[in-house]
């Protein structure tokens, strides 16, 4: 079992910045893919960015690239994904997983789900 705890959602103004952190706790997390997804009310969860386990491969949806990036520190059990330039449309709850395989924006391949963290963007 991997428990996930996602922290630093909030309220921000358009344009701003948040730093949401996700800490794992259980089996090791060294061994896991790590990925964010978000989900607003109405819609369908959707995949948001994904970091393989050493870090050095990242993957992006396209509506946050070049505004979002993701990091992880395995020292430290924990992933993060930093938010600039955000948009109302940004809303959502935002919700941090963890997989051994299978393609990083299928959330159907992640076997482990944290509880979410409200990101609220107001205009």
């Amino acid at each position: 079992q991997v428990q996930l705890v996602e922290s630093g959602g909030g309220l921000v103004q358009a344009g701003g910045s948040l730093r949401l952190s996700c800490a794992a706790s259980g089996r090791t997390f060294s061994n896991y893919a790590m990925g964010w997804f978000r989900q607003a009310p109405g819609k369908e969860r959707e995949f948001v960015a994904a970091i393989n386990w050493s870090g050095n491969g990242v993957y992006f949806a396209d509506f946050v690239k070049g505004r979002f990036t993701i990091s992880r520190d395995n020292a430290k059990n924990t992933v993060y994904l930093r938010m600039n330039s955000l948009k109302p449309e940004d809303t959502a709850v935002y919700y941090c997983a963890a997989r051994l395989g299978g393609k990083y924006g299928d959330a159907q391949a992640y076997d482990y789900w944290g509880q979410g963290t409200q990101v609220t963007v107001s205009s």
